[in-house]
Parts: structure tokens; C-alpha cells; sequence
């Protein structure tokens, strides 16, 4: 094996450069701390690997020559500083440590709600000032409080386990965790936010953030909430409407909250700097010796694993696939994660069966990777947890998730094709796609609709009233958008149609809104967004 260099563009903990300096013979490594976008893009293609943290932006620009670059370590969960899609086109890994911090997200999460219940903050303040009326400042004990979990993957459990410590009753809602309960029992699982809300005294926030759950908590929320209730967020400031929660603390429907991370930070100008009964820290909760020194570690334990062995751990990007598939076969993969992306926009409430099947002999061999990659199109874009091939299966089963793959015979004289179906908990779903010999992947059918797409770029799903018009309605809007239809199938059943559209550039949200509010003769719109199809 040829030598490897691993380029440290960031402030990384000891013990991480320690593991470095003790890889085998043949790894180096440089620290080039605080260089800029266009300096790291000088010397980036030097290097086989690259250690950052949040300091560094690895732009489109600094990916434009990678060179010999195969693997981005990200010392910590998000990569909002890395452009992915960048990346990826680039064929580099991009890897991250998801785990290192639950441990003290959880602790300062409950830190917080103690916070909260006795006033601490407050009371530091009144004794610091010279002054001493204990009665000012009468708190109320966790014991025997209902605690509401809303989001329960890592850390969300872990701040269960915790409260549960504390003698607190733990109900917790996750649209993608099934079953009565958790935690062998300990944690209620309800199924809707509706739900949980009215019986917590206190709820906390564990999501990852989305389109579809930005504002998560806003005024009606609130209002939902026990009066006198309290609400934790250490997890995304934007699942908050932060107005709402200001004016729900100034009438007293709620009576306190404590808040670590805010829609914009530094926080300037946010409502919640001048409300009442606010524990307020500046997005501190991985902000401990213990995490800052597990994520250097993981993270070089990680891009190691990968330019040492081809082991991919926590891989943000790329999914892990057999060495020995055909161009074809790996064509199919991809579709399939792209058949699963283009059913993940009806997955909002939830996923409770993924099942995979494959019609003739040339894809037989595939149907459990195709089930797992159907998993990984499914259920990314909804969880902070990035999914890959390699734990498709066990994040499904961990969320209670059926899957199930078959082989059958071609049908009907169509070839050989894929079908994905899921089960949510409002209706099933089912996508059929192929890939040509000559022309490679297309997209058959969406939910009994015949139709024939190419599988990329910006889709609109439109199902309307199958009367006249409709398609002049679309076109009409969309052009005095400014928006181009770069393609375009259309399908009838019964009295609906399914105009599936595919646009040079995304649907703005207005016109988004537009479509949606000519009801009828439009039904729904839904949009998908999905990488170039490579050729």
C-alpha cells in the first residue's frame, strides 16, 4: 500500500493527533490550522485524507480538484461546513461522529431542566447581588414529573435514561420508532405530538430538523401544552417558533424554558433575550473536555478505518456496496435509493414496512441490498442519523420497520423491473422502476400510474382531477414563474390524473403554494429532489 497523507485543517484534541502519530508505517499527517477556502484548495488534492471540525468550510470550490482526496473526517455530527453534493460527485467520503457527544447532550440537557424547575440561574443572580429573599424563588421538583421525549433516537433516549434516574415519568414520541414502549418498558411511546403534549409538565426537544418540522412548537402547539408546563431545546433552534414561545412565556401558559440553540446564532434581536423565566446558553451542550476529545478520537478512528481498510463507519454519503456488482447492477442500487427518496416525501407521520421486489433473474441477487438501499433513499432525509447499506437493516429494525424483499418472474412480458412498497400510517405506496440496457434507470410507475421518467433533478408530483385544463393551468403558472419544464409524463386512472413534472431548478415556495391552493382541480403537490444521474 502507498503512503497515505492526512491533512489536520482544523483544531483537533490530542489524543486524536496521538492516534496519528501511532498509525502504521506509511500514514502522515500535517497540521495546517485557519487556512482559507482558496489556500486549502491549493493543497487539498495532496492529501488522502482531511480532518475538520466547524472551523473549516470545505466548499464546492475547494473540491473542485481533489486530487488524491478520498475521505472527509468531520469531527462532531453536522457537515453544514462541507458541501456533500460536492463531494460525492468528487467520489470522497464523507464521514462523521454521531455518537461521541449523546453523552453530554444528554447531561446538559437534563442539567438545563434542573435549571429550569429550581430557578438556579435566577437565584445565582439574587445571592451575587447582595441579596437573600429565599422565597422569591420557590422551585418545583422532577420527581414525579411527566417528562415528554419528542424525537428518540441517541440522545433522546439517553435523556430518558437519565430522567428515569431522576424518579420522572418519560413519555416520548418519534414518528420512526414503533411499538407501545421503550426502554424495556419505562418509556411510553404515543403516536402523535397532539398526543404527548397535554399530559407533559415538561417537554424536550430531540429532533432533527426538516422542511416539514421547522416550527415544530409554534403558538397552537403551546396552547396544546399543559398550562404551566416547561419546554428544553438543545437539539435545533428552528424547531421553535421562538416569537410564539416568548409570548407563551409573557401570558404564562407555559412557566419557564430553557434554550441552548436558537434559529440564528448569536441569537441577536431573538424575542426570547427579553422573555420571562428563560434559562438561556450560548449552544454549549457538546461543549465538554470529555465530548471535544471523543469526537478528535472517533473521527480519526473513523478516517483511518477507511484509508487503511476500505471500512466505512458513520459514512455520510456513500452507501456500502458489494465489490463485485456490474455497472448494471450498482445502476439498480442507485434507483432504488432514488425510488426510495421519491417515496420518503410521503413518510412525514411515519414508516411501518419497506418491502422490495425484484422481477427477473438478472437482479435476483440484489434483493437484499436493494431492500436495505430502499431503507437508505426512505428514511435520510427524515433522521439526524445518516443511514448507509451498512446499518439499513438495523436502523428499520430499531424503528420497528417490516422489510421484506422477493424474486418473481418478469410480468407481463415488461422485463426485468424493481418495485418498492411501504406501508405508512396513512396509505401504501408503491414505485416501479428499471434499468435499460442502452438508456439506463427510468421510473415505470408511482401508485398504479404508467408512466416513463428519468430518475433526477427537481421532480413535482401534481395529482389532479382528470377534467381539461389542468395541464394548460400548471403550464400557465409555471411560465409566468419563470420556471422551465425540462420534461414531463402524464398518466390517468379512473377520474385522477399524475402530472409528473421535471423542472430546471427547484419549485419556489410560493408557486408551491399557489398550485396547492387551485383545489380542485389539484389535488397535491409534492416535490423531490434528487442528485444528476450519472451516465
Amino acid at each position: 500500500m502507498s503512503d497515505i497523507r492526512i491533512l489536520v485543517a482544523d483544531k483537533i484534541a490530542e489524543p486524536g493527533l496521538e492516534l496519528l502519530k501511532k498509525a502504521r508505517p506509511g500514514v502522515s499527517f500535517d497540521v495546517r490550522e485557519g487556512l482559507s477556502p482558496p489556500d486549502l484548495a491549493r493543497i487539498v488534492g495532496e492529501y488522502d485524507g482531511m480532518l475538520v471540525r466547524s472551523a473549516v468550510e470545505v466548499t464546492a470550490d475547494v473540491l473542485k480538484r481533489p486530487g488524491r482526496l478520498s475521505a472527509i473526517a468531520r469531527a462532531g455530527v453536522g457537515v453544514d461546513n462541507i458541501d456533500v453534493e460536492s463531494a460525492t460527485r468528487a467520489g470522497i467520503v464523507v464521514l462523521n461522529t454521531p455518537d461521541a457527544n449523546t453523552v453530554s447532550t444528554a447531561e446538559h440537557t437534563l442539567a438545563m431542566l434542573l435549571a429550569l424547575f429550581r430557578r438556579i440561574p435566577d437565584a445565582h443572580a439574587h445571592v451575587r447581588g447582595g441579596l437573600w429573599k429565599r422565597s422569591q424563588f420557590t422551585g418545583d421538583q422532577v420527581a414525579g414529573k411527566t417528562l415528554g421525549v419528542v424525537g428518540f433516537g441517541r440522545i433522546g433516549r439517553a435523556v430518558a435514561k437519565r430522567a428515569l434516574g431522576l424518579d420522572m415519568r418519560v413519555v416520548a414520541f418519534d414518528p420512526f420508532v414503533a411499538g407501545d414502549t421503550a426502554l424495556e418498558g419505562a418509556v411510553r411511546l404515543v403516536r402523535s405530538l397532539d398526543e404527548l403534549l397535554p399530559q407533559c409538565d415538561c417537554v424536550t426537544l430531540h429532533a432533527s430538523l426538516s422542511d416539514d418540522n421547522r416550527a415544530l412548537l409554534g403558538a397552537e402547539a403551546f396552547r396544546r401544552m399543559k398550562r404551566g408546563s416547561r419546554l428544553v431545546n438543545c437539539a435545533r433552534g428552528a424547531l421553535i417558533d421562538e416569537t410564539a414561545l416568548a409570548e407563551a412565556l409573557k401570558s404564562g401558559q407555559l412557566a419557564g424554558a430553557a434554550i441552548d440553540v436558537y434559529e440564528n446564532e448569536p441569537p441577536v434581536g431573538s424575542p426570547l433575550l427579553a422573555a420571562p423565566n428563560v434559562v438561556l446558553t450560548p449552544h454549549l451542550a457538546a461543549s465538554t473536555v470529555e465530548a471535544q476529545t471523543a469526537v478528535s478520537v472517533e473521527a480519526v478512528e473513523v478516517l483511518l478505518a477507511y484509508l487503511l481498510r476500505g471500512e466505512i463507519r458513520s459514512a455520510v454519503n456513500v452507501r456500502s456496496l458489494p465489490a463485485h456488482l456490474s455497472s448494471r447492477e450498482r445502476a439498480v442500487v442507485d434507483l432504488m435509493d432514488r425510488m426510495g427518496r421519491v417515496l420518503s416525501a410521503w413518510c412525514e407521520q411515519g414508516l411501518r414496512a419497506v418491502r422490495v421486489d425484484v422481477f427477473g433473474e438478472g437482479f435476483a441477487k440484489l434483493g437484499e441490498t436493494l431492500a436495505r438501499q430502499a431503507v437508505v433513499g426512505l428514511l435520510n432525509p427524515h433522521l439526524d442519523v445518516r443511514v448507509n447499506v451498512v446499518n439499513a437493516a438495523e436502523q428499520a429494525r430499531q424503528r420497528g420497520i417490516r422489510l421484506e424483499h422477493g424474486v418473481h418472474e418478469p410480468r407481463d412480458g415488461r422485463g426485468e423491473s424493481v418495485t418498492l412498497t411501504i406501508e405508512t400510517p396513512a396509505q401504501p405506496h408503491t414505485i416501479e422502476g428499471t434499468v435499460y440496457a442502452e438508456i439506463g434507470a427510468r421510473i415505470l410507475a408511482i401508485d398504479g400510474y404508467r408512466m416513463e421518467i428519468v430518475p433526477d433533478r427537481h421532480l413535482v408530483l401534481i395529482f389532479n382531477d382528470d377534467r381539461p385544463g389542468v395541464i394548460g393551468l400548471v403550464g400557465q403558472l409555471l411560465g409566468e414563474a419563470g420556471v422551465n419544464i425540462a420534461d414531463m409524463a402524464l398518466s390517468r386512472r379512473g377520474k385522477t390524473a399524475l402530472m409528473l413534472l421535471k423542472l430546471d431548478a427547484g419549485l419556489p415556495d410560493a408557486l408551491r403554494r399557489d398550485l396547492e391552493s387551485r383545489r380542485p382541480p389539484i389535488l397535491s403537490v409534492t416535490t423531490v429532489s434528487l442528485p444528476p444521474l450519472s451516465e
